[in-house]
């Protein structure tokens, strides 16, 4: 099966399981092997396999004639520059020697390959090795609610994670990057017992990209320092295999305030507008929006040295407790209200300086930092 392999594909399909399987790659490899995509074109199939040593993904190419079965190991970058520059509709890979012959209408590519044998082997779990299951819209959901609450600095790598967390048949993921704090809440199946891992942020953003057919089965399983992700059913399941984060997460629930005695109903849009509004005028010297609520409005400040200054006034309704004035960071905010359904969303706050929350129902729950905001001149 070494130098035979021949498949015509589509090039969008292809380059959709290219870009997914590249995101893999590290961009500096000791080794030429993992700066590689593993190709393997076999029971009509074609296979498309990449690791970093610590993240692997296995996904297949819809809409593929197998003309004979092989594989080979070939550059990832360049082959996905090769197929993303391409302007045809299907595309012919065929292996010559070690070389892979790309086709087009009008262009023919010859990539020198290694070994198939030179690729890291990733064992994976079976199938029937699932800790619980779910659908790919409710994953996609859970991930897209606290994804972005993550840390961006890798120095802070507990951070850079996020936990996923099932008592039986309830399912949290959970992010924060130390100054805010985001919990999804959803449900899954086949859930016994407690399941409590930490993922990191990289097999999270390749899990969302796998995850496209809102239908599709996703189930999860771990084994001692790994955990695995199988989306889909078959042989053409795409498998996502990933190293844990050691160490503890943080006890994300005792951050979560319970003493709150001012509660305010916004909609969500009317107060994710405000916000924008108000933020045009901030810059890196002056983040903060000053908001100040009630008893019938809500006032929104802003001002920028050199800049200028802007307030944006909304009407508040449903407002329990004392008029406040406390400041947050604009982007924290509509980051949070980006991500949850059209409607109503419950802000609780206690003082200046404490942590506010918002809530959307009871699958959302954000904790957010104040920031300190310069007096009133």
């Amino acid at each position: 099966m070494a130098d035979t392999m021949k498949v015509v594909c589509d090039r969008a399909h292809l380059l959709d399981a290219l870009t997914t399987a590249a995101s893999v790659v590290a961009p500096r490899n000791t080794s030429p092997a993992l700066a590689c995509v593993k190709l393997t074109a076999k029971d009509g199939l074609l296979q498309i396999r990449s690791t970093d040593s610590e993240v692997a993904v296995s996904v297949c190419v819809p809409q593929v004639e197998v003309q004979k079965d092989g594989e080979t190991l070939v550059p990832a970058e360049k082959l996905l520059q090769i197929v993303r520059a391409s302007e045809d509709t299907t595309l012919t890979m065929e292996l010559q020697g070690q070389a892979l012959v790309l086709r087009g209408e009008d262009a023919r590519y010859r990539i020198f390959g290694q070994d198939p044998k030179d690729f890291p082997r990733v064992p994976e779990l079976p199938p029937s090795k699932t800790d619980f299951e779910t659908t790919a819209e409710s994953m996609r959901r859970l991930v897209a609610r606290t994804l972005f609450a993550t840390a961006m600095d890798t120095s802070r790598y507990a951070f850079n994670a996020v936990l996923i967390d099932r008592n039986g048949k309830q399912l949290r993921v959970v992010a924060t990057d130390g100054r805010r704090l985001a919990v999804a809440r959803g449900e899954c199946s086949k859930g016994e017992g407690e399941f409590r891992a930490i993922v990191p942020t990289k097999t999270m953003n390749i899990l969302n990209r796998l995850m496209g057919d809102p239908a599709a089965a996703v189930s999860v399983a771990r084994e001692e320092t790994r955990i695995q992700f199988r989306i889909g059913t078959g042989p053409d399941a795409a498998v996502l295999v990933s190293q844990l984060v050691e160490g503890t997460f943080p006890p994300f629930e005792d951050v979560i305030p319970k003493d709150h005695d001012k509660r305010i109903s916004f909609d969500r849009d009317a107060l994710g507008s405000a916000v924008r509004r108000a933020a045009l005028l901030t810059n890196e010297e002056s983040k903060g929006v000053r908001m100040s609520f009630g008893p019938e409005t809500l006032v929104l400040r802003s001002r920028a040295p050199e800049l200028g200054e802007a307030e944006i006034t909304i009407p508040m309704e449903k407002y329990q407790g004392e008029p406040i004035e406390i400041g947050f960071n604009p982007s924290y905010l509509t980051d949070a209200l980006k991500v949850v359904d059209p409607g109503e969303v419950l802000i609780e706050l206690k003082a200046p300086n404490k942590p506010g929350v918002l809530r959307a129902g009871k699958e959302f729950t954000y904790v957010v930092m104040p920031v300190n905001l310069d007096p009133v001149g």
